[in-house]
């Protein structure tokens, strides 16, 4: 046995005695990328951004070595990187870094800007990544968009924890918006000047009046939102925009935005229109990837009137209204895991010229449910006092796109007058679409509206679509949601049919 045992080891030497990978030559320059420019996508400034990859490969039979990767900048760079997770001299400078032959290896980046260290012009912060340097000098650019941004967030108690808010027997962190704030000015006029980030929610006072003008651009962190209290109010003034840049828009969205999170849902919390919030008025607004675009509880006696909104992409609703009182035209809601369009615990509601459609994938979805209760709560059920639908359309992905949901304890009105709806509950009494006039007339049951593209949010239709000039004059909406004139009969639905937008 032991001679077994030094023979292997003998072997196990005379192996390793042959191997030349434990040498390295010099680097030649000759090294190959997986790109030659890595742009990081857009970020604020003073946030980080995402963490970007670049592959380096070594394409020769030989280990080499690389005596220094670094930033142009040097050790003034706004980036930062580590290779194959090693972090370096700050992140900014590697020596004698060893790369096997016919192998590769991986520099992460990422980065902080401040406004100020950027072009004047174009707002870009650039670098490059050097390899080497003399004639064997080999670089990478870095290219970053910078968006010069006002950052709204709560503030630390003096014990360290953060500010939060009363949300019934409950908080969340968040701040109320100050007027008079010594940093911002007025946090309750948000202007088309500058993005805002919002972390945590931010509350309107009491008596107060959040206004958001045309071309305001508003970006939310993960769990946070906007909260209208009672008695105070919620004024957002988009207008029509001439291109699909939606350059007089107002626009909610996540902070996140490289493109891989331009379509995910649940990025963010909601609009929480309180009971007893007052005078709401939203017009030219496009929401996207919340939890809840829209959430609208009580009425306080006055309504909420919702124009000309696009809302995409929410984990739950695109709007839910809960005993509510609301007014809504040129209406778009697509990709939502509930439904579109929730009517709940009774309300009043009116919607005209609305496209409520929905594409996500289970076939638990809904683009409409209406219903006079919830479940627990006290009392159970309210009056449905009105769910009124005119020139609408009603689609989605499912068999079944509408659901009715009715506690006889409480009154249970609604009408539907030249829709477009997809439902396969034609033998339930409470969708008796062809017999009940009281409930629906000029009703176009199943159909395929035709839309240009609703995976990408293109609900523009065609003259071959059967709700081409099937709306009734006598509830026309004179413009569209993107300001063209409506002809008569008008197309239902949100858009007057052609031009086709762009994708939102």
């Amino acid at each position: 046995m032991p001679r077994i045992i030094l023979l292997l080891v003998g072997i196990l030497l005379s192996f390793c005695s042959c191997r030349s990978d434990f040498d390295t030559t010099a680097s030649t320059g000759q090294l190959t990328f997986s790109k030659d420019t890595v742009y990081l996508d857009t970020v604020f400034t003073n946030l980080s951004s995402n963490t970007y990859s670049l592959k380096v490969y070594n394409h020769s039979k030989n280990d080499i070595n690389i005596p220094v990767i670094k930033f142009n900048k040097g050790l003034n760079s706004k980036y930062r990187m580590s290779i194959d997770g090693v972090q370096g001299n700050q992140g900014k400078m590697f020596e004698n870094v060893t790369l096997l032959a016919k192998d590769s290896l991986y520099i992460f980046i990422e980065t902080t800007v401040e406004s100020d260290a950027t072009t004047p012009a174009e707002f870009l912060y650039t670098d490059q990544i050097e390899f080497d340097s003399g004639a064997n000098l080999q670089k990478v650019e870095l290219v970053t968009l910078v968006q010069d941004a006002i950052l709204l967030y709560p503030n630390k108690n003096s014990d360290g924890t953060t500010e939060t808010l009363p949300i019934g027997d409950e908080k969340v962190e968040g701040f109320y918006l100050d007027k008079n704030d010594p940093i911002h000015g007025n946090e309750l006029h948000f202007t088309n000047k500058k993005a805002y980030v919002i972390y945590g929610y931010a509350a309107v006072p009491e008596g107060e009046t959040v206004t958001f003008d045309p071309g305001a651009r508003v970006y939310f962190h993960a769990n946070s939102g906007l909260i209208v209290s009672k008695n105070s109010s919620l004024q957002i003034n988009g207008t029509t925009s001439a291109t699909d840049k939606l350059e007089n828009e107002v626009v909610f969205n996540s902070d996140r935005q490289q493109p891989d999170f331009a379509f995910i849902p649940g990025q963010w919390g909601t609009v929480w229109l309180q009971e007893g919030s007052t005078n709401n008025k939203i017009q030219n607004l496009t929401l996207k990837n919340a939890t809840v675009g829209l959430l609208i509880d009580g009425n306080n006696g006055t309504t909420t009137s919702i124009k000309n909104t696009q809302i995409y992409n929410c984990t739950h609703y695109g709007i839910q209204g809960k005993n509510a009182l609301i007014n809504g035209e040129n209406i778009v809601i697509n990709y939502t895991g509930q439904a579109s369009l929730a009517c709940t615990y009774g309300g009043n509601y009116k919607f005209t010229h609305c496209t409520f459609n929905n594409n996500w994938s289970s076939p638990e979805q809904l683009s409409l449910y209406i219903s006079n209760y919830i479940t627990g709560a006290t009392p159970e059920s309210q009056d449905l006092t009105a769910a009124t639908f005119n020139n609408c359309i009603i689609y989605g992905s499912y068999s079944n796109e509408m659901r009715l949901d009715k506690k006889t304890t409480s009154g249970f009105e609604y009408q539907f007058n030249n829709c477009l709806i997809k439902s396969n509950k034609t033998n339930d009494p409470l969708y008796q679409f062809e017999t009940d006039p009281v409930h629906y007339n000029a009703i176009i049951l199943n159909k395929d509206p035709k839309f240009f593209n609703p995976n990408i949010n293109n609900f523009n239709i065609e003259d071959s679509s059967p709700a081409f000039a099937k709306g009734n004059p006598a509830y026309l909406i004179p413009l569209d949601i993107l300001g063209i004139t409506r002809t008569l009969p008008p197309d239902l639905g949100a858009y007057q049919s052609k031009p086709f937008p762009k994708s939102k």
